[in-house]
């Protein structure tokens, strides 16, 4: 059974953020004081007394005007909108969040209108609420109809608890679950290259928000799918800039996030724009996912809208590969999120990274394939010492990791470190999947 999921409402700049950082226990939403940060659907795991569940964060709502996000498009919005109504209509428990200190507004009231509507369970939470007067104040809400307003401070955790316990209280009964392996997948990229049309394409349904507006996603979003029969979770993230160009505040926090999410991910999905080709920017975001040894997958997205003829696919290839020389074992998919084309062979070049991912190589193959390697290109010498190989095998680790026993460690130059695994990629492949090599004196303790 799914873990049950808790959308956290209301409208902008009420303390949801700060309320589900809180529940969640971590910097995961971004907190600011700037009316509308959160925009898409934001999730992160919760657990309480012993329960565990989904906690959504959620865009602000702005029903009624442009009031409460002046000068925000009104695309925006409704998108902001379209995203909130997903997660309520998702939701086993809806929290909707007021700001005590502006009393209950016009949108409050509409907000509640459309929650009265709902057959799930409300839970009407006045936030800052954070000394007895302001506490007092919050009988004022029950005129929304939504029941006893729960007067909290989410950002000191006042009453936080007691939500909690109303919370677990109304969640649906919990049922045994076996845990399971599940690949993990980050879609990642610099801004306004695609990556929430990719998701939704891969989807068939619109999760994630999409826009033309670069950065539009800030949060990491995690979207569970059945793919053939089997569970995958696709985190679509942040754009990432160059480290020098990140803007502070918003844009800074999300980058942060979605380094966080490569690191929670198996295999990263960089995707890249067809019609602007490889940017530094691009390299950029190639080094984050090398840095934390993570698979990839090269997505050239909107190729759609490149010219071809005959030659265009393989003189595109060779300047991918030269641009990104340093993932060089990355598989390329050239794609169009917008029509489809070739969407399905993303995540099936993405499962077969992490079967690489996994793969273990024979100790007895591996010592072949180094004598083999020896015999046809001989270690460099230094001096009268030369480079002699004693024993090689590949141990636990992520990525996959290569221990090599040698007489003196100090004469392997990086050429023949890059020759060595260069060898075994030839022999097992390993797409997608960076390597790590490690040379080790025979007297060495570890």
């Amino acid at each position: 059974m799914p873990k049950p999921i808790v959308a956290i409402v209301g409208r902008p700049n009420v303390g949801k953020s700060t309320l589900f950082n809180r529940l969640v226990g971590e910097r995961l939403a971004i907190v600011t004081e700037t009316a509308g940060t959160t925009r898409d659907r934001l999730y992160g795991d919760a657990e309480f007394a012993g329960r565990e569940f989904i906690v959504v964060d959620t865009g602000g709502l702005a029903l009624d005007d442009r009031a409460d996000l002046p000068g925000t498009p009104a695309a925006m919005l409704a998108g902001v909108r379209a995203q909130a109504q997903i997660a309520i209509d998702e939701a086993d428990v809806v929290v909707f969040v007021v700001d005590v200190e502006q009393g209950a507004t016009p949108n409050d009231f509409e907000i509640a209108r459309i929650l009265r509507q709902t057959n799930k369970p409300v839970y009407l939470v006045v936030n800052k609420a954070d000394n007895d007067m302001r506490a007092q104040d919050a009988v004022e809400f029950f005129k929304l109809g939504l029941g006893e307003p729960m007067a909290i401070s989410a950002l000191h955790g006042v009453g936080v608890g007691d939500l909690l316990d109303q919370i677990i209280a109304h969640l649906p009964p919990e049922t045994a679950e076996p845990p399971s392996d599940i690949p993990h997948l980050a879609i990642v990229g610099r801004p306004n290259v695609g990556k929430s049309s990719l998701l939704n394409a891969i989807l068939g349904e619109e999760r994630a928000m999409v826009s033309d507006t670069p950065g539009t996603t800030r949060d990491a979003l995690d979207t569970e799918l059945i793919w053939e029969n089997q569970k995958i979770v696709l985190i679509d993230t942040a754009g990432l800039r160059k480290r020098g160009h990140i803007e502070l505040g918003i844009e800074k926090y999300s980058t942060l996030r979605a380094i966080r999410a490569i690191q929670r991910a198996n295999v990263a999905l960089l995707v890249t724009d067809a019609d602007a080709g490889v940017l530094a920017q691009d390299q950029h975001v190639a080094s984050y996912i090398l840095a934390e040894g993570k698979g990839v997958v090269i997505v050239v997205n909107k190729w759609d809208l490149v010219v071809k003829d005959e030659r265009t696919l393989d003189e595109f290839t060779k300047k991918i590969r030269a641009a990104l020389d340093f993932i060089a074992y990355a598989p390329v998919v050239f794609v169009s999120a917008k029509t489809h084309q070739r969407v399905r062979q993303v995540i099936e070049r993405a499962l077969a990274v992490r079967e690489s991912f996994r793969f273990r190589v024979q100790t007895s193959e591996l010592n072949e394939l180094v004598r083999e390697a020896t015999r046809k290109h001989a270690p460099a010498s230094k001096g009268k010492r030369v480079l002699k190989f004693l024993y090689a095998t590949q141990v636990e680790g992520t990525p996959p990791t290569f221990v090599f026993f040698v007489n003196d460690k100090r004469l392997v130059h990086f050429t023949y470190e890059r020759f060595l695994e260069n060898q075994i990629r030839e022999r097992w492949s390993f797409e997608g999947v960076p390597l790590k090599m490690i040379f080790r004196n025979r007297r060495d303790d570890k």
